[in-house]
């Protein structure tokens, strides 16, 4: 197994969940599959999804729920099953 970092294409607002009174898209310690939401990016009103490009375990969030972030910073590590 190997480690990921999952990382924001852009800056934006981070947020881990569709709005405020939804769940989580994932917890850490979930399993997820290529493709899986795992937060959305606001920029300028507009909302991109944050995918994980591959199957694994979410092992950690690196920022918090509606932080700010930059292109580049690892938002999250995937183990890569």
């Amino acid at each position: 197994m190997s480690q990921q970092d999952i990382q924001a294409p852009f800056p934006g607002l981070f947020y881990r969940r569709p709005s405020p009174d939804k769940p989580l898209f994932v917890e850490e310690g979930q399993q997820v599959e290529a493709g899986t939401v795992i937060g959305l990016i606001e920029v300028m009103k507009q909302f991109f999804e944050l995918k994980t490009e591959a199957a694994g375990t979410i092992t950690a969030f690196l920022v918090e729920d509606e932080t700010v972030v930059e292109p580049g910073e690892a938002v999250a590590t995937l183990e890569v099953v």
